[in-house]
């Protein structure tokens, strides 16, 4: 396989991320656009279409990347599968549903298409320095890991609308759009959790969903995950989109933090010196160019045919605990998973 052919689903905000890191994936090439705005796809520079069944009759992709709103998802990964497509990446929000994605899968499954979630949190630098260091078992036994979602784009009546004004409509938004993130990539550093325990609020007026809120997940060994979101404040950033927040990893031998310029120190127990482990940097593209990070491990993996990171049944727990967390929410109590 010399190189991947790729055709994208959607030009929306985000799709943006997605088309530049294709472009510079080495051995990849992008054959197709496909927006409901047919002057949206042409704006992409490749060959344009405002229908995906009518694109797939005239290119046959190795991977069709789905950059589209939920509610679209589960028809759209029907007809790529349908249509003969074998490697299909969705982005999440996944689905509109936890039974919606269970279809999409059962659904591939029976055409023999690999279908994996557009995940890319857990591939930031900061994130993979981290379980890096715990691997090397730099910190020793691990207790708690905390994070600080401060992303200071959510205040007053026209929060959201400069970017993605659909934020502002989601029934549920802090966990299902935003905190979905910080599941998994909890999973991907402590592993399978055992319980949830969450409170929610909403501080805006001007949207439907939750804003702000916290919930904490709990594992083996007695230890935690703390998720402290407020879309209203901000942290110390040169950009509060590099990393969405600040972090603390604790171990019994030493402390790990994240800055919000995606600089990552290493503090020893009982020192008062930390060491720079990870510089900041100018990085590409989207959240230290994760979005890059995702698509090249989603490309080595499918010409190397080897395992692959968030396919989608592997992705279905971070539904469960999403389902989870509003549930404890509305419920006040904790949550057994």
């Amino acid at each position: 396989m010399s190189h991947l052919s790729i055709a994208c689903i959607g030009t929306g905000y985000f799709s943006g991320f997605h088309y530049d890191a294709w472009h510079r994936i080495n051995d990849t090439k992008l054959v197709a656009a496909c927006s409901l705005s047919i002057e949206d796809a042409k704006k992409t520079g490749l060959p344009a279409y405002n229908n995906a069944e009518h694109m797939l009759k005239h290119v046959s992709p190795d991977i069709v990347d789905i950059i589209t709103p939920p509610a679209s998802h589960l028809d759209l990964i029907s007809l790529c599968a349908e249509a003969g497509v074998k490697n299909i990446i969705c982005q999440k929000p996944f689905c509109n549903s936890l039974s919606q994605a269970k279809a999409a899968i059962k659904i591939c499954n029976a055409n023999g298409a690999r279908l994996i979630v557009h995940e890319n949190f857990r591939f930031q630098p900061w994130f993979r320095k981290m379980k890096q260091v715990m691997d090397e078992n730099l910190l020793g036994d691990i207790h708690q890991l905390t994070f600080r979602l401060r992303t200071g784009d959510g205040q007053g009546p026209t929060a959201y609308l400069d970017r993605q004004p659909y934020f502002q409509q989601m029934n549920k938004f802090l966990i299902r759009e935003t905190g979905v993130h910080y599941i998994d990539t909890f999973r991907y550093l402590l592993g399978k959790p055992n319980s949830v325990y969450a409170d929610l609020r909403k501080l805006n007026p001007a949207i439907a969903g939750e804003d702000a809120g916290y919930f904490i997940i709990e594992f083996d060994n007695a230890r935690r995950a703390l998720f402290d979101g407020n879309r209203h404040l901000d942290h110390d950033a040169d950009n509060c989109r590099t990393t969405l927040g600040e972090a603390l990893l604790e171990g019994s031998k030493g402390t790990l933090s994240l800055s919000g310029y995606g600089e990552v120190l290493l503090r020893r127990h009982g020192s008062n010196i930390a060491d720079v482990i990870l510089p900041r940097s100018q990085w590409n593209g989207f959240a230290g160019d994760c979005v890059y990070a995702l698509q090249s491990h989603v490309a080595q993996g499918i010409k190397a045919g080897t395992t692959l990171e968030n396919e989608a049944i592997d992705y279905l727990p971070v539904l469960e605990i999403e389902s989870a967390i509003y549930q404890s929410t509305a419920n006040g109590n904790k949550v057994a998973l």
